[in-house]
């Protein structure tokens, strides 16, 4: 059997606080992948695009993108649109995750190209399921 790829998950999140949960809440579930975390927009855009100083996106390497909506610099919704207009990152998973469910925003984060939309619960029993669940659909989208 092919061995597939590592994916390497990206965590565009700039809550100090929901960043922490989200990488514990995947460890707890089992996911043992490497984790590359963003502060806002702006820099998860320049990893995408490999404006960064530091590190780059590599087109011969997995990645799933976790990304909050309301992010300072350039909003999540712009990295979306942005990544899906890009024929080199268009095929990139993008799981929206964020708190924000307005049904307009959802509606709109799907029409972009979206591969899933959740919100992330303020009770911490639900979002840790949440994460749970989360984990499951990364193991699948890995294989």
């Amino acid at each position: 059997m092919e061995k597939y790829k590592e994916l390497t998950i990206l965590i565009a999140e700039d809550n100090d606080g929901h960043a922490d949960l989200i990488m514990t809440g995947l460890k707890e579930s089992g996911i043992s992948n490497n984790m590359i975390r963003f502060v806002d927009g702006e820099e998860t855009w320049n990893f995408l695009s490999g404006k960064s100083k530091n590190m780059a996106y590599d087109i011969n390497e997995s990645y799933l993108l976790l990304l909050d909506i309301n992010m300072p610099k350039m909003d999540g919704i712009e990295v979306l649109e942005r990544i899906k207009s890009n024929d080199e990152l268009k095929s990139l998973p993008v799981m929206m995750l964020t708190t924000t469910d307005d049904p307009r925003e959802v509606k709109k984060c799907y029409s972009l190209g979206c591969n899933i939309y959740v919100t992330k619960p303020v009770d911490f029993v639900k979002f840790a399921e949440t994460l749970k669940r989360l984990g499951l659909f990364i193991q699948v989208v890995k294989i």
